[in-house]
């Protein structure tokens, strides 16, 4: 992706609204001295028709064309809606979609909400941020199970430990906006 202005822009609030320090567990299990709160700016207003718009534009450099944006609750949650706001503007509207970390033990019983049907939906799997990969790769595995076509998987960072290799072998593409190494370098 360029270098544009509003990616710098989406830096900053990520720098100084999201990089914390101290002594952190990661998902993945991991100790750090670095944790990465995108909530913090991803649920701002001045950031999610940013990100949405980013998102977008890397969509279609990848020539994805999906119908739907969601993955694992919490984290994915201001990601996917900020990318189906923002497509109201293009010729391609999304709808978001919502993972659910365990079935629902009723009504439905589904893992993915939101969608009124998911058999051949195509779909780009997200996440705020990526360590090992883990949470997105049950989110693909959930959008899957429920006839979803996962065209690829997006994070805002990538902690570079290892999410990359593991969704390649879980058969997906896979990108960043951002990585740690940018954040900690601005």
């Amino acid at each position: 992706m360029h270098d544009s202005d509003e990616r710098r822009q989406l830096l900053d609030l990520l720098v100084r609204h999201s990089v914390l320090r101290g002594e952190f567990t990661l998902a993945s299990g991991a100790k750090s001295n670095v944790y990465v709160d995108c909530r913090l700016t991803t649920l701002r207003g001045d950031a999610m028709p940013l990100l949405g718009r980013l998102m977008l534009e890397s969509f279609t450099a990848r020539d994805w064309h999906p119908d739907a944006v969601g993955g694992l609750t919490m984290g994915a949650d201001p990601v996917s809606f900020s990318i189906a706001r923002e497509s109201i503007d293009t010729n391609n509207p999304l709808s978001a979609f919502v993972v659910r970390k365990a079935e629902k033990g009723h009504g439905r019983k589904r893992y993915v909400e939101g969608l009124a049907r998911t058999e051949g939906v195509r779909c780009v799997v997200v996440d705020d941020v990526c360590t090992s990969g883990g949470s997105t790769v049950q989110a693909v595995e959930r959008a899957r199970g429920a006839g979803m076509k996962v065209l690829g998987t997006c994070c805002v960072v990538d902690r570079e430990q290892g999410a990359a290799r593991l969704l390649a072998d879980a058969g997906c593409d896979f990108f960043s906006l951002f990585t740690m190494r940018e954040l900690l370098a601005a």
